[in-house]
């Protein structure tokens, strides 16, 4: 292999792809990244056995060939190089020169026929989103994806598409996240992505008007972002029924300043800790909020007037729950349901339904 392109373009690519690369592997090549030169092209790959990302970088191909180089090694080598234009060369010994400038590196890869193959799959389905709205979609949901192993389920996201519409759904047993979004798609398919391939597509995921291809198979689903491709399995198994746990009645409504709700959260919150975690206490009655917070370091306070309607009820919940959910709203107002104290706390839009927050309660001790 003997090629020469950008620098640039070079630690981009090596750095969105490391990110797919394993830490510490029973396989030593899945610590490095996979390169193919090839028609003008240099096609770099990283892949754990469970995310694979590839990207295309444009260079100049003098002698094709495939290699693995240590992932690590190879982006510091490049961050550091001092000009512009990188040569690589590979020998058959599997010696990879690196010059740029006047510093040259040589450096010991490994043959790619020990790299795994990253999946292939047969389409099923797909659709094609605009990034903008997935990066804001998944951005607004993945904070409520389970990290308990003992459901795999639920360390994903539901993706529901039917009647045109997006739904992505994410659900931890203490709170859930619905965001919702119109697609020019006929397809009626439901599959659940893992959390943690979520958070590379939204780091590759730009604000512009650029399209997603999403290319879904029978257990695999591939991300197509601009020269990306995030490769993943997907998780397999029953999700709860989302909309049987929306409560249908309204007892207790109100419509909020969001800011006001995360400042008065926010001032609770100060009395909890790592170690220390006592619920907010919350009094809905007679046009205000009264919120408290005691805890071994201390008692808090604040009422904030709102218009209520309905019964007045107390109600207490974890305080990071809380906040995650008002902060993963795109909305000036909220609008509040309660149904009494130990039902679910939802926040929603005040008008349309392009998103759907549930706060699971804390039952409150007697206070003294």
């Amino acid at each position: 292999m003997k090629i020469s392109c950008l620098r640039t373009d070079l630690v981009s690519a090596i750095s969105n792809v490391s990110r797919a690369v394993s830490s510490k592997a029973s396989i030593p090549a899945l610590e490095g990244v996979l390169i193919k030169a090839y028609d003008n092209n240099l096609n770099i790959s990283g892949y754990n056995l469970e995310i694979g990302i590839t990207t295309d970088v444009e260079a100049t191909v003098r002698q094709e060939g495939e290699i693995v180089l240590s992932a690590r090694l190879f982006l510091e080598i490049i961050r550091k190089l001092p000009e512009e234009i990188v040569t690589m060369e590979t020998d058959d010994r599997m010696v990879t020169y690196i010059t740029c400038g006047q510093v040259d590196y040589q450096i010991v890869g490994m043959p790619s026929v020990e790299y795994p193959d990253l999946p292939t799959f047969q389409q099923t389905d797909g659709i094609t989103v605009n990034a903008g709205i997935l990066k804001d979609m998944i951005r607004r949901t993945v904070y409520a994806v389970s990290d308990n192993t003992a459901k795999p389920i639920y360390t994903g996201s539901l993706y529901e598409i039917a009647d045109g519409m997006l739904h992505i759904v994410a659900i931890d047993g203490f709170r859930m996240a619905i965001r919702s979004e119109n697609v020019d798609s006929e397809s009626k398919t439901t599959f659940v992505v893992p959390g943690k391939t979520q958070l590379e597509v939204l780091k590759l995921l730009t604000e512009d008007d650029h399209m997603v291809d999403i290319i879904v198979g029978q257990r695999h689903i591939t991300f197509k972002i601009d020269s990306y491709s995030v490769i993943s399995r997907l998780i397999e198994g029953t999700f709860l029924d989302y909309r049987a746990t929306v409560p249908s009645t309204a007892k207790t409504e109100l419509v909020i300043n969001t800011r006001k709700m995360i400042d008065s959260v926010e001032r609770m919150s100060l009395l909890n800790s790592e170690r220390v975690q006592s619920p907010v206490r919350c009094k809905f009655k007679e046009n205000e909020i009264r919120l408290s917070c005691a805890s071994a370091v201390g008692r808090a306070n604040d009422v904030i007037s709102v218009p209520i309607i309905g019964e007045s009820v107390e109600i207490g919940f974890n305080n990071r729950y809380m906040l995650e959910a008002l902060k993963n709203t795109d909305t000036d107002e909220v609008k509040m349901v309660l149904n009494g104290p130990v039902s679910p706390i939802v926040i929603k839009p005040v008008k349309g339904d392009s998103f759907l927050c549930i706060v699971v309660p804390v039952r409150l001790s007697n206070e003294n």
